[in-house]
């Protein structure tokens, strides 16, 4: 009777996996509702781990995130099956709002897009939800979570994308042909005034945090799929969404109008002073600049 039960555990395995791998050739992510979830990720026997994504893509939903996220999921889903590492030890699952409501009312989960491991055996640990909020969803993210959780090694193959080599050929170009035309008068490459302004623009991008949504990729804003509120600001100190940086930098665009027009203010006062008076006049309100952009950066930070 043992063997007889241990043959059937094995049949069921077998063909579960026979079953994911036939899916997983046609598609690199197999869609799945409510009873592929329960019959394929949640019932035993299973020597398989599975990455699964509880995401919300219909148009009505309206979740640019999880457009976004499912892009970068796509990519990282690709590259695992058409590696020479690819087996039938880990599978990439998606389960959509739409098409299976009651898996999200099963797990009690009231977000998306989530990401989660479901382990060859036990239940998901806390460390096997992964923390989008935080790290972002870039596929490499995704990848090192991974193989911290099923030790599987993942590398990142992207589409070649030629949009910033071609960025960078315009660029030069512009800036060639600029100092071409000007090649008679070169003194403006020396204006400190012309340079000052352009290291302003770049601490101001970095302050903004753009390079921090470079490096991490996170989502614009978060959407609750549930009520349809939209939180532009993360509640967290240790991450941001891409809103949060185009709402700084719009101060900082307030700012360098401020200090542009103080500095303007502050050039006609040493052309117009030729008295004391004047001089006194021209301190207090350099002062009064002061006291102003530092101001800002208080507001700022």
């Amino acid at each position: 009777r043992l063997h007889r039960l241990l043959y059937i555990v094995y049949n069921m395995l077998a063909e579960k996996v026979e079953q994911l791998m036939e899916w997983s050739s046609r598609r690199s992510v197999v869609r799945m509702n409510g009873d592929k979830f329960r019959r394929f990720v949640k019932a035993p026997p299973r020597n398989y781990s599975i990455i699964v994504m509880f995401t919300a893509l219909q148009p009505q939903r309206q979740c640019s995130v999880c457009r976004q996220a499912n892009e970068e999921y796509q990519v990282l889903a690709n590259s695992w099956r058409y590696s020479s590492a690819f087996s039938n030890k880990l599978f990439f699952t998606v389960v959509d709002y739409d098409e299976g409501a009651d898996v999200f009312q099963q797990l009690n989960m009231n977000s998306a897009p989530t990401f989660m491991h479901f382990p060859p055996k036990g239940k998901p640990k806390r460390a096997d939800t992964f923390d989008l909020q935080r790290i972002g969803f870039a596929a490499e993210q995704l990848a090192k979570w991974i193989a911290d959780r099923t030790d599987v090694q993942i590398r990142v193959f992207r589409p070649p994308n030629y949009s910033g080599t071609i960025a960078l050929a315009l660029l030069v170009s512009l800036v060639g042909g600029l100092l071409y035309l000007r090649r008679n008068n070169l003194e403006f490459i020396y204006n400190k005034t012309g340079w000052a302004m352009a290291a302003l623009c770049v601490v101001f991008a970095m302050t903004s945090g753009q390079m921090w949504n470079h490096i991490r990729g996170p989502p614009y804003a978060h959407k609750n799929p549930q009520n349809g509120q939209v939180s532009y600001i993360h509640g967290s100190s240790q991450a941001q969404f891409v809103a949060e940086s185009h709402i700084i930098f719009k101060y900082e665009h307030y700012a360098f109008i401020f200090i542009f027009i103080l500095w303007k203010e502050e050039v006609f006062l040493i052309v117009c002073s030729s008295s004391e008076h004047n001089y006194v006049a021209f301190i207090f309100n350099s002062l009064n600049a002061v006291q102003i952009v530092c101001t800002v950066q208080i507001l700022l930070c």
